[in-house]
């Protein structure tokens, strides 16, 4: 709860999260600190593997508790729930076809985005959840970052700015409104030093590690761009760049050669075992 003057403002009480990769179990771990919280995953196989990741997840998180975790492959069990939380691909039309069974499975709830990259508005028209969906951007890794970038559009249900402030401070969130740009605040900015980063690489031949080492030495970055790269996942970071680049056609804002050949070649960063680094 958050007060606003003299007002009172309740957060969302029966979260749910619909995904079961990285972000997802991040988020469902930082949601067990004050209320079970639901996960929505596509098949058996996956909602084992959310399961474990998750329950593991939440011993790193202060005040949750992986018992209040519960894993479904039934959309029709998140009918109880007051906001659902999409945590799959960046891919438009998998997302909006997520959000029309969504919309009818959990009918009174609040609807938002993890997109890092889309145009609310944009999931909002292709789904028909127009009024009732907003962005919620946590970073990776979620049960350690702090910062999760809000975006409620114009239209939507005037009390979900105040309930969705309310409920990412509830799990240890700082919110900080953003506009409905592509990238909001944080990949418009970071996105285009990372890229520049991996130019850098192709133009003059230096090793991975050393561009890294400049960085977190001569900044003092916590990791340098090609690590945190492939943190993101290349994929990821290739489709934040077509997004950003289509809606600005900034030439910095496009993906560079090498993130695209990698991501061709399966090579996605850690979760794939190899990007720019390779990983054991």
């Amino acid at each position: 709860m958050i007060t606003t003057g003299t007002v009172a403002v309740e957060g969302y009480e029966r979260p749910a999260i619909a995904g079961s990769g990285t972000i997802a179990c991040g988020l469902a771990a930082c949601a067990a600190v004050g209320s079970e919280v639901l996960v929505l995953a596509r098949s058996d196989a996956s909602a084992w593997g959310a399961e474990e990741t998750a329950q593991k997840l939440s011993a790193k998180v202060d005040g949750a508790e992986a018992s209040r975790i519960k894993v479904t492959t039934d959309p029709s069990d998140l009918a109880g729930c007051d906001i659902v939380v999409e945590a799959i691909a960046e891919e438009l039309d998998a997302k909006a076809d997520l959000f029309r069974g969504l919309a009818d499975s959990a009918p009174e709830s609040a609807l938002a985005t993890t997109t890092s990259s889309l145009s609310i508005g944009a999931i909002a028209e292709a789904s028909g959840t127009g009024g009732r969906l907003f962005g919620l951007h946590p970073f990776n890794p979620v049960v350690r970052m702090e910062l999760i970038e809000l975006c409620v559009p114009q239209g939507a249900d005037p009390s979900i700015a105040a309930r969705a402030r309310a409920w990412c401070e509830s799990i240890g969130k700082t919110v900080v409104d953003v506009p409905d740009e592509a990238g909001f605040v944080v990949n418009r900015l970071l996105f285009p030093y990372l890229f520049d980063a991996v130019r850098l690489l192709e133009q003059t031949g230096m090793k991975p590690e050393e561009v890294d080492r400049c960085m977190t030495l001569g900044v003092a970055h916590p990791m340098g761009p090609l690590a945190l790269l492939d943190l993101v996942g290349l994929d990821v970071a290739e489709a934040i760049g077509d997004a950003l680049y289509a809606e600005t056609t900034e030439p910095h804002h496009r993906p560079p050669g090498r993130v695209v050949a990698l991501t061709g070649e399966g090579k996605l960063g850690r979760k794939s075992g190899e990007g720019f680094y390779r990983y054991d």
